[in-house]
């Protein structure tokens, strides 16, 4: 059986989207012929075991001040050392849920992934909210419908590849 981990963290419920999303999208390529499940979690839930126990990942964050958010850093500061060199060669992919640029946010997961061996399977996504203001920054997130299908296409995609071994 193949495991699909999807962590995420969000502050306004755009990443959260995303992530139901890119879950709904690995599920409909699920089944028991295929071999393939997901889990998807919480940042501030997902534990060193859940890393080592996959074989994918994709991590989904908002960005925040220019940079992945605080519970997905501490995500990666808690499980970083005890799964180095345990994980190398795994495929990962990265959304961001920005309001400008969200590079920021996708070169500093990006590091940690190099650090980690990972294999990127897909460009990073990016989807900007154009949220500039401090109460648009602040406001509940609705993720437009052909950015929440680009997420559930992400999703089949890898659940797809990593189904037929593709990585």
């Amino acid at each position: 059986m193949k495991n699909l981990l999807i962590i995420y963290h969000s502050i306004t419920g755009g990443s959260r989207a995303m992530a139901q999303a890119l879950a709904e999208g690995a599920a409909e390529e699920m089944d028991a012929e295929a071999g393939i499940q997901s889990l998807l979690l919480q940042a501030s839930e997902a534990t060193e075991q859940h890393v080592l126990q996959a074989d994918g990942y994709v991590f989904i964050t908002p960005e925040t001040l220019g940079s992945m958010a605080g519970l997905m850093k501490d995500f990666f500061d808690r499980t970083y050392y005890p799964v180095l060199d345990n994980i190398n060669g795994r495929p990962y992919a990265v959304l961001v849920c920005a309001g400008s640029g969200g590079q920021g946010a996708v070169k500093q997961i990006q590091r940690i992934a190099m650090g980690w061996r990972l294999n990127l399977i897909a460009e990073p996504m990016i989807v900007c909210t154009h949220a500039q203001t401090p109460g648009d920054i602040l406001a509940q997130k609705i993720i437009n419908p052909g950015d929440l299908e680009r997420c559930r296409e992400l999703g089949a995609a890898f659940a797809s590849g990593l189904a037929m071994g593709l990585f």
